[in-house]
């Protein structure tokens, strides 16, 4: 069976667990800058990421495997900006895959659950490749927050 859901992919030389560290302990320098409150280090952990206006979502750490994986699973959203549901994003999971290949290391994410039948599949799938492929790729070949 396809997996529809949304995915993306980043190659980069640093190692698993520089890749690892900066997902869990970076979150506010690669995607919620001064609009995150809260923690994604240890398990169960939570934290908010709110754009006023715009985007609501509160994330809790319910899997990780240091260097190897980490699950988020969204239990509170509000897309503003959607017409019909606006919690679209709620019970939906946010998985990073670490694995390695030739030297390098590779980041799979998926937002599970998000996919193209969902309202705000075409918006945030714009918005999950630049996070993912330009902030999160950034942060961690460069050392550089994009907030």
């Amino acid at each position: 069976m396809e997996n529809r859901n949304f995915t993306a992919a980043i190659e980069v030389t640093k190692s698993p667990s520089e890749v690892f560290n900066c997902i869990t302990k970076g979150v506010a320098k690669w995607w919620g800058g001064k609009d995150l409150e809260g923690n994604s280090e240890n398990l169960n952990d939570e934290f908010i990421i709110h754009h006023a206006g715009a985007h609501y979502s509160k994330q809790k750490l319910i899997e990780i495997i240091p260097n190897e994986k980490v699950v988020w699973l969204v239990t509170e959203s509000t897309l503003q900006w959607l017409k019909n549901d606006k919690q679209e994003w709620e019970h939906t999971k946010m998985i990073f895959e670490i694995s390695t290949k030739d030297n390098k290391t590779i980041l799979h994410f998926t937002h599970e659950g998000l996919v193209p039948e969902k309202e705000c599949y075409e918006t945030c799938e714009r918005g999950w490749s630049m996070v993912i492929k330009d902030w999160l790729f950034h942060f961690i070949t460069e050392d550089k927050a994009h907030f």
